[in-house]
């Protein structure tokens, strides 16, 4: 039987010009997290300056006229006409949903606009007009963007374009080479990376231990750079995880490789020295050999501008096993971080520092012809976090580290001082700080000579809590799920009180975007200290303020109750950072 010939059109119809355009995402890499009903999303926040950063980073658009109109969805609606959705994955016919959110009033407004568009994996666009959405009033941000999938753990890359209204005009669109990671130019690089060798004696001795065929286990302890985030799938591809693995197929010799992966997005080394015996000792079960701090990228808002990160430095370098400890500054794509203020740290210590600004910044610059190894396109996931290539080239980075100190240790090490002889450069407050919650107040309280401890109306407990994913897992666990919750359903009555010994005491709060949420006070011996307002900063993350700082030791009555009309909304206490 004779096949029947495959004919196309007689008269194909000329193409449709396209408007002009820009991207917010080429080639991106996506995968679907699991959730609790059992699908696949992948989050990506555009609000905050995060759209803006896409557009000219992904998009090449500098004109501050249509970068100022991202920031609204009035604005949005000016500028752009349409939204073209293209995803390619393993499966082609497996579907995918796009759905792109508008903020309203809060991030959790159910009446705001969702812009939905079902695709399948083949890489072919689909094109919605903004004609055809139906707007609601109460729009106010371009604010989420959504894959979502019907299966786990799919991986798809993904390009989405704005084709632009009439009178709007694009640039050119960049269009990305590999990255050649064998390169001179890379390895050129990745070289600039080693911002400062120092003593590299507790490093040696880390390799000596892999190459002997011994246990290693290595700790990572930052914000969300650390967590993983703009890593696809976030579990594997962190710099963490990438360089556990890398260190493991070059230096372990037969030994165990074991990851201890504590970051926590959002959050600074303020929080990191509060929870540094739980998410990095493993309360006492777990003895790191390679500790890497990272928080040059979070501590601006640090209040002690320093202290706490120079505290928790002194607290890893104290252990009496003295692990080896790297002080690792990331960059965010307006190449900044904090370096120079967090730098002197690890020159009084004398530890090693790897900047990745040093890095990939003075090339970003560059044209490929010039020197250009990587685009920020390429390297940044977003506006903060790397991609899968950043990710890669952070764990290279660490890796030059190792290979550096790796058969010099008669030029790069010396003898240690011990830490108490070290006067601090910035401040070491906290240094010794302990962490109480719900959980460990009973074993606390002969320590710091807690009594009179009322919950009051803070009787329940939160479970809706900032999830992090730990070490190799995918699925996420909550941070400090030991905690102490007020809400509109409590049954206790009154405040939270308790009488407690010590010079310094740091409150753990719960920040939230949900407005059900209200502000508490905080009263020591009687007197308002401050108000937290955990709306502030509007999604769920933990937060870690001091109550007060003290030379001298001393018992307080501290107090912890509703502001004023705040009494049927929510609070969680999430513990408390204790020095004696």
């Amino acid at each position: 039987m004779q096949s029947e010939e495959i004919r196309g059109p007689k008269a194909p119809k000329d193409p449709i010009k396209k408007r002009p355009f820009f991207f917010i995402m080429q080639g991106k890499e996506i995968f679907g997290a699991p959730q609790p009903d059992g699908r696949g999303i992948q989050f990506i926040y555009e609000s905050d300056g995060r759209l803006i950063n896409a557009a000219r980073i992904a998009g090449n658009i500098t004109d501050d006229y249509m970068l100022e109109l991202l920031k609204t969805t009035e604005g949005f609606r000016k500028m752009v006409h349409s939204i073209g959705v293209s995803v390619s994955g393993r499966i082609k016919e497996e579907k995918v949903k796009f759905v792109f959110q508008m903020y309203g009033a809060t991030q959790t407004d159910q009446t705001s606009t969702q812009i939905v568009m079902d695709l399948e994996m083949d890489g072919m666009e689909k094109i919605i007009k903004m004609s055809d959405v139906d707007w609601k009033e109460s729009d106010r941000e371009p604010g989420q963007i959504r894959f979502e999938f019907d299966t786990p753990g799919t991986q798809a890359s993904v390009d989405v374009r704005f084709y632009l209204n009439s009178g709007f005009v694009a640039p050119i669109q960049p269009l990305e080479s590999m990255v050649d990671f064998k390169s001179e130019g890379y390895k050129q690089m990745i070289g600039r990376s080693l911002m400062h060798m120092g003593n590299a004696g507790r490093l040696e001795k880390v390799l000596e231990k892999a190459g002997k065929g011994e246990d290693v286990t290595l700790a990572f302890i930052g914000g969300s750079i650390t967590q993983g985030a703009g890593a696809i799938p976030i579990h594997e591809k962190s710099y963490a995880r990438v360089f556990a693995d890398t260190f493991e197929e070059k230096y372990a010799n037969g030994g165990k490789v074991t990851l201890l992966k504590a970051g926590v997005g959002g959050t600074p080394s303020e929080l990191g020295m509060v929870r540094f015996e739980r998410d990095i000792l493993r309360e006492g079960n777990k003895e790191p050999d390679l500790i890497v701090i990272e928080f040059a990228v979070n501590d601006e808002g640090d209040e002690t501008k320093g202290v706490c990160f120079e505290s928790l430095v002194r607290k890893a370098l104290d252990l009496p096993w003295k692990p080896a400890v790297v002080l690792l500054f990331a960059v965010f794509s307006f190449d900044w971080n904090l370096q120079d203020r967090l730098g002197p740290v690890g020159i009084r210590y004398d530890i090693p520092m790897v900047s990745v600004l040093d890095a990939v910044s003075p090339q970003f610059n560059l044209l490929p012809d010039d020197g250009r190894v990587i685009s920020k396109n390429q390297f940044f996931y977003d506006v903060y976090h790397p991609s899968n290539l950043g990710h890669q080239i952070m764990a290279d980075c660490l890796i030059n580290l190792m290979d550096s100190v790796n058969g010099h240790i008669s030029d790069i090490s010396s003898e240690e001082k011990p830490i108490e002889s070290i006067l601090p450069v910035i401040g070491k407050d906290f240094e010794n700080v302990e962490l109480i919650d719900a959980r460990d107040m009973i074993k606390m309280k002969s320590k710091y000579r807690i009594s009179g401890v009322e919950t009051g109306s803070f009787d329940g407990i939160d479970k809706e809590l900032q999830m992090v994913e730990m070490d190799k897992e995918i699925v996420p666990v909550p941070e400090f799920p030991y905690n102490w919750y007020h809400s509109e359903k409590s049954t206790g009555v009154g405040s939270f009180k308790m009488n407690i010994t010590c010079s310094k005491l740091l409150l753990l709060f719960k920040d939230s975007g949900n407005p059900a949420f209200g502000t508490a006070q905080v009263f020591v011996d009687g007197k308002l200290v401050m108000e937290a307002d955990p709306l502030k900063v509007g999604w769920t993350h933990c937060n870690a303020v001091i109550i007060f700082n003290n030379e001298k030791t001393e018992s307080h009555s501290i107090e912890i109750k509703m502001a004023e009309g705040m009494e049927n909304k929510r609070f969680t206490i999430l513990g408390f950072g204790v020095v004696a």
